[in-house]
C-alpha cells in the first residue's frame, strides 16, 4: 500500500497483501460492460471485506476497451473509501496523466518481456516501455508537487512464457525488471500472463528477482489457466513474495494473449493462506458475500472458485480473525 495514503483508523495491516485486480483485469476480459453504479457497489463490497489494494480501472482509449470508459469516475469514487489504495493500470504517459488527475494512489504499468506480446498489447518494444516508466516516474513527481507521491509499479508481463513468442528467456526477464527499477519503479513484479508457469519456475524466477531488487521485488500475478495457480502462489510465497494479485470469481486474462484465461481466484487464495495460519487481513465471509455484487453487475457471467462452491469447513477459524482477537497480526 502506498505509504502516502495511510489508514490511521484501521488496525495495523498484515504483512501479506492480497491485491484485487478483478475490477480492471477481470472486467476488461469479458464481453459485457458492467454499469458504473454496479462497479462502485462491487468495489465497496471488496473494500468492506478487508481488501486494502484494488486495481479498479485501466486508462486506455474507450474504443479499445469500452469496459473501462468510466475509469476516471471509478477511481474518484474508490478514492473516497477509507484505507483503500486505489490502483490503476496505465500503458503510457497519457494514461498516467489521466489516472493521476482522477486521484489514483498507485499506477501499474505492463512491461512485457516478450517483444511480440509487447507490440500487440501496447504497440511498443520492451525497451521503449522502460523509457515510458522513466517518463511516468518524472510525471508523478511533478504532479505530487510536495504532496503525496503516487506509487509506481511495473509488472513484467509474459515473464514465464508467451503464447505469441513461446519461451521467454529468464535472464532477459531479470534484466528487464532491473531496468524498470532503475528507471524509477518503486516495485517490479512478475506476471504469468498466459498461464505457462510451474512452481519450480516461479520459485526460481522470484528468488532471482528478490536477489537483484531486494525490497523492490513486487507482486506475483499468476493465472490458473492450467490449474497451477495456487501451487504457483505457494511457490512464490516460499521464495519470499508477500504481495499477490488475484481476481474475485477468477475473472480475467489478457485480450492480446490468446488462451490467457483464468486469474487466481481471490476467494481460494485467501482461504489457502488463512487455512495455513497466514493472516491476510481479509474477512472470508464478507469476501464470499461480495460475489453477489459481482453477480448482479454481470448477470450470466460464469464465476469460478472452489471455496465458494464447497463453503468453509465446519469450525473453520481464519488466521486473520484469530490474530485480531489476540490483538495482533503475525509477521510472516
Amino acid at each position: 500500500m502506498n505509504a502516502a495514503h495511510p489508514a490511521s483508523s484501521l488496525p495495523p495491516a498484515p504483512p501479506l497483501l492480497i491485491s484485487e485486480v478483478g475490477p480492471r483485469d477481470g472486467l476488461q476480459s469479458v464481453a459485457a460492460t458492467m454499469p458504473t453504479a454496479a462497479k462502485l457497489r462491487w468495489i465497496a463490497a471488496l473494500q468492506a471485506a478487508g481488501l486494502r489494494e484494488i486495481e479498479v480501472a485501466s486508462f486506455v482509449p474507450p474504443r479499445l476497451l469500452p469496459q473501462m470508459a468510466d475509469a476516471a469516475e471509478v477511481v474518484r469514487h474508490a478514492a473516497t473509501l477509507p484505507g483503500l489504495c486505489v490502483m490503476a493500470l496505465v500503458p503510457n504517459l497519457r494514461g498516467a496523466q489521466a489516472a493521476l488527475a482522477a486521484g489514483a494512489h498507485k499506477l501499474t504499468m505492463p512491461v512485457s518481456a516478450s517483444e511480440a506480446h509487447s507490440l500487440a498489447n501496447v504497440r511498443k518494444t520492451p525497451l521503449a516501455m522502460v523509457e515510458e516508466v522513466r517518463a511516468i516516474d518524472a510525471l508523478r513527481r511533478t504532479h505530487a508537487a510536495g504532496g503525496p507521491l503516487a506509487g509506481l509499479e511495473a509488472g513484467i508481463s509474459t515473464a514465464f512464457g508467451c503464447t505469441l513468442q513461446g519461451r521467454v528467456d529468464e535472464d532477459a526477464v531479470i534484466r528487464l525488471a532491473v531496468a524498470c527499477a532503475e528507471a524509477g519503479a518503486d516495485e517490479v513484479g512478475l506476471s504469468d500472463t498466459v498461464g505457462h508457469a510451474n512452481p519450480a519456475q516461479v520459485r526460481r524466477l522470484f528468488t532471482r528477482l528478490r536477489a537483484e531488487l531486494g525490497d523492490k521485488a513486487g507482486a506475483a500475478h499468476l493465472h490458473n489457466t492450467r490449474g497451477l495457480g495456487l501451487a504457483n502462489c505457494l511457490a512464490a510465497y516460499e521464495a519470499g513474495v508477500r504481495t499477490f494479485d488475484a481476481s474475485q470469481g477468477g475473472l480475467g486474462g489478457c485480450p492480446y494473449a490468446p488462451g490467457a484465461s483464468g486469474n487466481v481466484v481471490t476467494e481460494d487464495l485467501v482461504f489457502m493462506f488463512e487455512a495455513m495460519g497466514i493472516a491476510t487481513g481479509v474477512d472470508l465471509e464478507r469476501l464470499l458475500a461480495a460475489r453477489e455484487a459481482l453477480r448482479e453487475g454481470l448477470p450470466g457471467e460464469p464465476l469460478y472458485g472452489m471455496t465458494p462452491e464447497a463453503g468453509l469447513p465446519l469450525g473453520f477459524q481464519p488466521a486473520t480473525s484469530r490474530h485480531r482477537a489476540g490483538g495482533a497480526l503475525p509477521h510472516v
